[in-house]
Formats: structure tokens, C-alpha cells, sequence
């Protein structure tokens, strides 16, 4: 691990132009503290955003404002999220140990990067996601955690993040502002899939800061959720997959459905297409799992995950059921 000097920023305008300089963003330090030792990455300056404005509040129109630096832990317990966003609460808590929970902010999460063990192996592991055209070890190599769709030949890392899987299927609006002013991006959009370019992660402009994510007001869909993880152990681990999942019924038949997809892209993954094969259907399971196999008809495994195509159905389909179930 390499020395760099630490400053806390006095302000946004002051972290973001510390950043046009080149220094880096630092929030609760749950990760980019264990990229930086294990020298993933190199930094000479840490700016520390973490003492910023942490509120959480209603917006004008009935959804919810959450500044960047609010500890998940204290997301994942105010009463508005568990109320009225419960399958944001249930993503976070579900994400990490309590004493992760307690330092990692909100704006750090979003910005976490993939945990592929060969990403992380510096000395002995070809990653292009950490030095572009060395290759990728995980296509040939143990892929069990790794991605089942959107991947390509120069990358299968999974995104880790349970909290973004809540938040893409919540239609949430991520707050920026940088060099050029502010701006805001959906949740969905912010994150990239690999392609020629695994390096790239994100949209993010050199030194553009993560201020806040606005929640829309929460439809019958949003407060009919549920988060599944499904994971090798039931203490702390990321997920195999996870599943975000909210339903909405009239008359018996599906007249809202959202699904996102955790642990199987590097991105969190939505489900747009078997939501809209759910749509004014009967809630069975048979018409659950067609849908979802919609979805995954683009899969492509991986020598060590193919599993996760019928983990993801079952999942799907059992999440999706016992909300069916709770309505009636």
C-alpha cells in the first residue's frame, strides 16, 4: 500500500474540485480502503466526503431523498424506507455485517467494485478490468460467483451490490454534480456492462461526486416487495444471485411487476422483459416462471455457473408467489 495524503473536504464544491486535480473520493472506506492495500489502486489524495450533508427526507411529489454520505445502516432503519420502500431495507440489511453497515455510505456502495477473486490477485491473476488487454483468467477459471448475462469475452465480473439491486428495481434517480455542474442519471443507466471496455465501469465524469439518490413515490408494486439472497452461507457473503421483486394485483390478474437481478451481471440486472410478460396475467407459478425464462433466454453460463439460470427461476418464482400469496 502506497502513502497519500488524506484532506476532508470542506464542502461539495470543495471535494469536487480536489477531484478535478485527481484525488479521490473516500465515503466509508469499506472498499477503496482494501483496494488501495492490496494495491488494486493507487491514490495520492483521499478526500473524505463522508461528513457531508446525511439527510434522508421526502421530496415535494412523495418519494424520498437520500444524501450520499447516510450510512446504510441508518438507511436500512429509518421509517419511511421501512415502510414504505421495505425491499431497500431488507437489500441492505441483507448486504453486509452490521459493523460494514454502520461505516459504508450510500454513494460508496453504489461506486463498489466487483469482488472476482482474480481482480483482486495483483501478482499471479490476468484481470482486463484491472489493466485492460491482459486478458481474463475468470473465463477459464473458477467462475462459480461470476456473470450469466450481459457479460463478454473480456469480462464476467458481477457487480456485488445487494442496495443497487433495491434501488434498480425501485426506478431510483442517482444525483451527480462535477466540473460541468449537476446532473442526475437513473440507477439502471449509471452502471455499464463490459463489453470491449470492463475498465470502464460506470458513467461517471472525471471528477463528478455522487450526492444523493432520489426514490420515486412508491407505487402498489413498491410496497408489496421483497428482497432474496441467496448466498453459500447465511452470514456475511455476496450474493450467488439475489432477487429485488414487487407485485401488484387487480381483479386476480398482474397489473405491475418489477424484478431485479442481483449477482448475475456487472450491473444490477432489470427483469423489463418478464415484467412485461407479467402483465395482466393470472399470478400462478407457471406464468411466473415463463416470464422469468424470458428473461434468461440470452443467459449464457460459464463452466462453473450454470446453476444460477434454475437458482434464478426458483428464486424468481417462490419471491414472486408469496407476494401473490400475501394479497389475497
Amino acid at each position: 500500500m502506497r502513502t497519500f495524503e488524506y484532506i476532508r473536504a470542506a464542502d461539495r464544491a470543495d471535494a469536487v474540485a480536489r477531484a478535478r486535480r485527481g484525488a479521490r473520493f473516500l465515503g466509508g472506506g469499506t472498499n477503496i480502503v482494501d483496494l488501495l492495500r492490496q494495491n488494486v489502486e493507487q491514490a495520492s489524495e483521499l478526500v473524505d466526503v463522508s461528513r457531508l450533508d446525511g439527510a434522508i427526507c421526502e421530496s415535494d411529489g412523495g418519494g424520498l431523498l437520500i444524501d450520499a454520505s447516510v450510512r446504510n445502516a441508518a438507511l436500512a432503519a429509518h421509517p419511511l424506507v421501512r415502510r414504505r420502500y421495505p425491499v431497500l431495507s431488507r437489500a441492505l440489511l441483507a448486504g453486509a455485517s452490521a459493523q460494514i453497515r454502520n461505516m459504508a455510505t450510500v454513494g460508496g456502495n453504489i461506486l463498489q467494485r466487483t469482488r472476482c477473486m482474480y481482480f483482486y490477485d495483483v501478482e499471479g491473476a490476468r484481470c482486463n478490468k484491472r489493466q485492460p488487454g491482459t486478458g481474463c483468467d475468470a473465463l477459464d477459471g473458477f467462475n462459480r460467483y461470476h456473470a450469466i448475462l450481459g457479460a463478454s469475452d473480456q469480462c464476467v465480473a458481477t457487480h456485488p451490490s445487494d442496495m443497487c439491486v433495491a434501488l434498480a428495481m425501485l426506478d431510483a434517480l442517482i444525483h451527480l454534480s462535477g466540473p460541468d455542474g449537476e446532473r442526475s442519471i437513473r440507477l439502471t443507466d449509471f452502471h455499464v456492462l463490459p463489453n470491449a471496455s470492463p475498465h470502464i465501469e460506470t458513467v461517471l465524469k472525471p471528477g463528478e461526486l455522487i450526492t444523493g439518490v432520489e426514490l420515486p413515490p412508491p407505487s402498489d408494486a413498491v410496497t408489496h416487495s421483497e428482497y432474496r439472497k441467496v448466498r453459500d452461507r447465511s452470514s456475511y457473503a455476496f450474493a450467488l444471485i439475489s432477487v429485488a421483486g414487487g407485485l401488484a394485483l387487480t381483479d386476480g390478474r398482474v397489473t405491475e411487476a418489477r424484478i431485479a437481478l442481483g449477482g448475475v451481471a456487472a450491473k444490477p440486472w432489470r427483469a423489463a422483459r418478464a415484467e412485461a410478460a407479467m402483465i395482466g396475467v393470472a399470478p400462478t407459478e407457471e406464468a411466473f416462471l415463463a416470464a422469468i425464462r424470458e428473461e434468461l433466454a440470452g443467459a449464457q453460463p460459464l463452466s462453473g455457473n450454470a446453476f444460477k439460470i434454475v437458482l434464478v427461476e426458483r428464486t424468481v418464482v417462490a419471491l414472486l408467489a408469496a407476494l401473490a400469496g400475501a394479497h389475497q
